[in-house]
C-alpha cells in the first residue's frame, strides 16, 4: 500500500472543522495529514474534530502560548511511535511552529513557519526563525539518512521559491513570502539535498497553487500562491509517485484559504 501525506493550513480549526473539514477527513485517502495555524488550545482542538477522532484518527499536536495564534499538529491513521515538540530552540518551543512524529521508517514534520512582514520586526523574527530552522534541518536530514530513515517536513512555509510559484510574481518582489533572501533561503536547503517533491512531479509550469487570498476573485482566478509543500529526504522522494492540490470546486466549498496539498508515496 501507498502512504499518502497530506498537509493544510486550516485558519482556525474551530471555523474550518464548522465549514467542512471534518467531512474532507472523512473522505480523504491519506495516511497523515499535517495541520498549521490550528489557533487553539489542545482541548478546543480535540472537541473540533471529535468526529474524526471517533472515527479512529489518532492525533499529536503543539499549540502556542499566544492565545489564538499559530499551533501545529498531525493526524495519522496510526499511533506514532515518537512525537517531539519544537527543534532544539529554546526560544521557540512553545511557539507552536513545528512538531514531528516517527511512524516506523520515516519521520514526519508539520511546519507553520512565520509569515513576516517587510522591512518590519516581524520580518526580523521569520529571518530568525528560518536561519535556526535551517540549521535543524541540516542537522536532521544527516541524521536521518546516516540512519537509513526518510523524512518529510511539509506544512506552511509561506515562501513562494520561484517565479513558477506565484501568479502575480512582478507584483510582489518586494513583499514578504517573495523576497529574493527568503527564495535563496528555500534554494540552499534543495542545494542540501532536500527535493520538493510537488514541485518536481509536476515539472516548469505555473502552480499548482495552495493558498489564494479571500480578497477580490483571487480564487476564481487562480492568481494564487504555492507556499505549501513537502521537503523531502531523497529516498523518500525517490518513491513519489503523485502531488495534487485538492483545490475546492467553488469559492463557497472552501473551508480554508489554503488547500490540502496530498503527495503518494510508493512503498
Amino acid at each position: 500500500m501507498p502512504l499518502v501525506i497530506t498537509t493544510v493550513n486550516v485558519n482556525g480549526v474551530r471555523a474550518a472543522a464548522a465549514k467542512g473539514l471534518v467531512d474532507w477527513l472523512a473522505s480523504s485517502a491519506a495516511d497523515i495529514v499535517c495541520l498549521q495555524e490550528v489557533r487553539a488550545t489542545e482541548k478546543q482542538f480535540h472537541a473540533a474534530i471529535a468526529p474524526a477522532l471517533e472515527a479512529g484518527w489518532h492525533c499529536v499536536g503543539a499549540e502556542s502560548s499566544a492565545k489564538g495564534r499559530a499551533g501545529v499538529a498531525i493526524l495519522s491513521r496510526v499511533p506514532a511511535d515518537a512525537v517531539r515538540v519544537g527543534f532544539d530552540v529554546d526560544e521557540f518551543a512553545s511557539a507552536g511552529r513545528y512538531i514531528e512524529a516517527d511512524f516506523g521508517d520515516v519521520t514526519v514534520g508539520s511546519l507553520y513557519l512565520p509569515t513576516g512582514e517587510a522591512q518590519t520586526p516581524k520580518q526580523d523574527e521569520k529571518e530568525h526563525f528560518m536561519k535556526s530552522f535551517a540549521t535543524y534541518l541540516a542537522e536532521r536530514y544527516a541524521a536521518v539518512t546516516a540512519a537509513g530513515r526518510d523524512m518529510v517536513v511539509c506544512g506552511d512555509w509561506n515562501i513562494a521559491p520561484t517565479e513558477r510559484d506565484i501568479k502575480n510574481w512582478k507584483g510582489n518582489v518586494k513583499k514578504s513570502g517573495f523576497l529574493p533572501e527568503e527564495r535563496a533561503w528555500v534554494g540552499d536547503l534543495l542545494e542540501t539535498g532536500w527535493r520538493d517533491v510537488v514541485r518536481d512531479l509536476h515539472g516548469d509550469v505555473a502552480g499548482p497553487y495552495s493558498w489564494w487570498s479571500y480578497r477580490g476573485k483571487a480564487f476564481d482566478t487562480d492568481a494564487g500562491w504555492r507556499i505549501d509543500y513537502h521537503l523531502v529526504t531523497p529516498g523518500l522522494a525517490a518513491r513519489a509517485s503523485e502531488a495534487r492540490v485538492e483545490r475546492a470546486a467553488s469559492y463557497d466549498q472552501r473551508w480554508s484559504d489554503h488547500a490540502p496539498v496530498t503527495v503518494t508515496f510508493d512503498r
